[in-house]
């Protein structure tokens, strides 16, 4: 039993140390873990919480990796299956002195991809506050977005809330208008939705935060909130209630990789609204997750402890 849920595609990252050197040039890397979905949960568990992460691993290197990692950052792994006849994801990742890092990925054919929709029936969903969605799962294959739906559906049965961030991933989908018309339709049923404000061009058609908001609020009954991140300027915050306000970012003196940002985002939101902290407040953590999230090399290992965090918040205070 845990408070926290999420599904993904968990990953073998090798980073770059060699700054801005290409993938086809860099010669030194240092392996990560990684994948949007895993690093929600590692941040959730890190400041705390117990969560549970459902997915499906290869039986080779990069899979024993990986379910240490998990170990070691005190993930449940009831719901991680395996398999030997598919290979576990990894990717590689560019290291740059500014704007966002190039990746290239090798995740075609996982096992992952192959995952077995039964291992959702196992679920015990007594306890769970939150399940965090992403859209970058349902990318992966269609079999995978069959699970991902049958989730939803448990997820409501249980009444359980959920929070949906698009994760837009174009090198995984056969075009830009699938990628957007499904998960737009997914979008529907998540009681938060977390979109940035670059992805709103994509999927809405507008990078204004407060168009976007109308759009998915509008959009579905069972929407009550969206979040759109904004990115060093913070975040635009409107609900189904007609509340909107804007929750400024925090300043940081240096940006060594963007990657993580928005799963940092995600999970300083669920971890303080399953604290009881109110919106503002929530959107507030969410902020200086992302800030901690951008000064670190890796996708997750900058996320904070409760202590780091209550530092931080106090010494910048909003």
């Amino acid at each position: 039993m845990s408070e926290f849920l999420t599904i993904g595609e968990p990953i073998a990252l090798f980073a770059s140390e060699d700054v801005d050197k290409s993938l086809k040039d860099a010669v030194h890397f240092h392996k990560f873990l990684a994948g949007a979905e895993v690093n929600v949960a590692v941040g959730v568990s890190r400041l705390g919480h117990s969560a549970q992460y459902i997915t499906r691993v290869g039986e080779d290197p990069f899979s024993d990796f990986i379910k240490d990692q998990l170990a070691e950052n005190h993930i449940g792994t009831d719901y991680v299956s395996s398999t030997p006849d598919y290979w576990t994801a990894f990717q590689l990742k560019d290291r740059v002195s500014h704007g966002d890092p190039s990746i290239f990925y090798f995740r075609r054919g996982s096992a992952a991809a192959h995952f077995e929709k039964s291992t959702l029936d196992k679920i015990d969903f007594s306890g769970v506050k939150f399940a965090h969605l992403s859209g970058i799962f349902p990318a992966i294959s269609d079999q995978a977005l069959d699970a991902f739906k049958y989730l939803i559906q448990l997820l409501h049965e249980h009444n359980i809330r959920t929070t949906f961030d698009p994760n837009l991933r174009p090198q995984l989908w056969s075009s830009q208008e699938k990628m957007a018309s499904t998960l737009n339709e997914l979008a529907k049923e998540a009681e938060i939705i977390l979109p940035g404000d670059n992805e709103g061009k994509i999927l809405v058609g507008s990078d204004d935060p407060k168009t976007i908001a109308d759009f998915y609020l509008n959009q579905s009954d069972r929407t009550k909130t969206v979040v759109v991140k904004t990115g060093a300027k913070g975040a635009y915050v409107q609900t189904k209630d007609g509340e909107s306000y804007t929750v400024p970012g925090f300043k940081v003196d240096k940006v060594v990789d963007t990657v993580g940002a928005g799963d940092g985002f995600a999970l300083g939101l669920v971890t303080a609204l399953m604290e009881g902290k109110s919106l503002r407040d929530a959107v507030v953590r969410a902020n200086a997750v992302g800030a901690f999230a951008v000064q670190a090399p890796g996708d997750n290992d900058g996320y904070p402890t409760p202590e780091k965090l209550e530092a931080f918040l106090k010494a910048n205070p909003r």
